[in-house]
Formats: structure tokens, sequence, C-alpha cells
């Protein structure tokens, strides 16, 4: 599976996560080199644009993603 097209400007894994190598990577494994689809940052961003995603959003919060592109 090809790399998540926000991988390398995801300000959440090269700023937020810079203090958490190894949660970063487990996180990268499973949401930007696996299925990004399911990413709750990617979902927002294909949604409603990257300036709508919100910094603290981690990637497995889909249920927050889902609300935030609900009350868009």
């Amino acid at each position: 599976m090809a790399d998540c097209v926000c991988l390398a400007g995801c300000l959440f894994f090269n700023d937020k996560m810079a203090d958490m190598p190894t949660m970063a990577n487990m996180y990268k494994r499973n949401y930007c080199r696996g299925d990004s689809s399911q990413c709750a940052r990617y979902m927002v961003f294909r949604a409603l644009g990257r300036e709508s995603v919100p910094v603290d959003l981690f990637s497995n919060m889909a249920d927050r993603a889902r609300a935030i592109i609900g009350q868009a």
C-alpha cells in the first residue's frame, strides 16, 4: 500500500509526535503506511481541507473526525 499523501507534511507527526517516536512509528505503520482512509486526520483533510484538521486530532479518533465533518 502506498504512503499517505499527507505523511511528509503532517504537522501532527512531524511536530506533536516528535517526543514519542515509538508511538509515532506505530501510528505511521497503521495509518500512514497502511489504510490512510481510516485515519481521522486524513478523513477531515479529504472532506474539509488541511486547514480544518485540528492539531490535537489523533489518527485513531475517527468518531471525532466524523463529528467535525458533520458540523461543517
